[in-house]
């Protein structure tokens, strides 16, 4: 057999476990062994038959909570947890299993990623107290898990852009920045004296332990935000951990929830917003609104798809209000990996004329824009350099 050949039986053998049984005669391969638990795993979801009223599903996993747990211990065993993790979120919404999310063998069985947290916060109010404390570790391994992912790039980038900002070339004695003094005057070295006499001296405004910034982190907890306020929640988190910031974090739909005094637990902070439900965009501003009493050291990140459910020409001239106070307010449509999701383009290009960015951003991203906004940057100029 050439390799040719080889390649040719490997190339039908994939197709025949991506098209199901009923591909066997046209791809003519026959599967044995794990292919045939592989094909048993894929078609438990995905096979489907036609019915009376359209698209049936077939096979499936019924409603046996065994059938369940060694469908989740098959596709762990046969997938990367990648595909595990799509086929996981596949199961919740083509064959509704949320019982997998309702008790704890079966949720512990599951891969977590940032859209089982999700449904798990969407179920939280009806999930059975005996759950609760397994869906808690659950999100609590994603929320360590972005966490070693972003937060330490997060304080540095604070970090730097609030020494930036505070840099002075006119410092007390004790704020002088000498490593940044002595390399910006090295060529200012005396060979007669043996040393550098300084042409400038490079310090800090105000002392690190000091408040710099007012960060507010307004989040619509709307479903369609779902992934959005986990990132957010683990943002907020992140920066409430940093003591030259006073962070404050506000959930909203129709009411407005200040979880500000959670900021120290990501995951209490997760299971503190209620997602779902209308959305007062106005009202959560005019909330925020009260929490400003710096302007020109404030920065309000707004994270909302902007279908408003309020009064539309009240939420306008509220952003008008704080932008005009001196605010930097910041639209942010989506904070999530996904890209940006369906969102209100009239609201969006309103607020964008009043001088408030509006634009979707990664987490990936989010570290970088805070910064951009700490140092008072062209925020429109920064996301068009950095947002494709």
């Amino acid at each position: 057999m050439t390799a040719g050949d080889v390649m040719g039986d490997e190339r039908m053998r994939r197709w025949r476990l991506v098209l199901g049984s009923e591909a066997e005669p046209e791809t003519g391969t026959t599967l044995s062994g794990q292919d045939r638990s592989v094909d048993a795993a894929l078609a438990a979801l995905y096979d489907v038959g036609e019915g009376e009223s359209g698209p049936q599903r077939s096979a499936g996993l019924g409603s046996s909570a065994p059938r369940v747990a060694r469908w989740l211990g098959d596709i762990r065993q046969y997938f990367p947890s990648t595909v595990v993790q799509v086929m996981q979120r596949d199961a919740v919404e083509r064959l509704g299993i949320t019982r997998m999310l309702m008790e704890p063998e079966l949720l512990g069985a599951v891969e977590p990623d940032v859209h089982l947290v999700s449904t798990l916060l969407a179920l939280n109010e009806v999930m059975p107290e005996e759950t609760k404390q397994t869906a808690r570790e659950v999100v609590g391994r994603v929320v360590a898990d972005l966490e070693a992912r972003l937060a330490e790039r997060t304080r540095a980038a604070i970090t730097g852009a609030l020494d930036r900002a505070g840099r002075t070339s006119r410092p007390r004695h004790s704020d002088i920045d000498w490593d940044r003094t002595i390399r910006a005057n090295l060529k200012h070295f005396s060979p007669a004296l043996g040393t550098i006499v300084p042409d400038r001296l490079i310090g800090y405004a105000r002392r690190n332990h000091s408040v710099q910034r007012d960060i507010v982190l307004a989040i619509d907890q709307s479903g369609s935000m779902a992934e959005s306020v986990v990132y957010a929640s683990l943002f907020g988190a992140v920066l409430g951990s940093i003591r030259t910031l006073r962070t404050s974090l506000v959930v909203f739909d129709t009411a407005v929830v200040d979880l500000t005094d959670q900021l120290d637990d990501p995951v209490d902070v997760l299971f503190g917003t209620q997602l779902g439900g209308g959305t007062d965009i106005n009202r959560a501003l005019a909330y925020c609104e009260t929490l400003v009493t710096k302007p020109a050291e404030t920065v309000l990140v707004l994270i909302s798809d902007l279908y408003e459910g309020g009064v539309r020409e009240d939420l306008l001239r509220r952003a008008r209000s704080l932008v005009e106070s001196g605010v930097q307010v910041i639209a942010l449509l989506a904070l999530a990996d996904s890209g940006t999701p369906s969102y209100d383009a009239e609201n969006a290009a309103a607020l964008t004329e009043l001088g408030v960015p509006t634009f979707a951003c990664t987490p990936d991203k989010f570290p970088d824009l805070m910064a951009a906004a700490i140092r008072h940057d062209d925020i429109t100029g920064w996301a068009a350099t950095n947002i494709t």
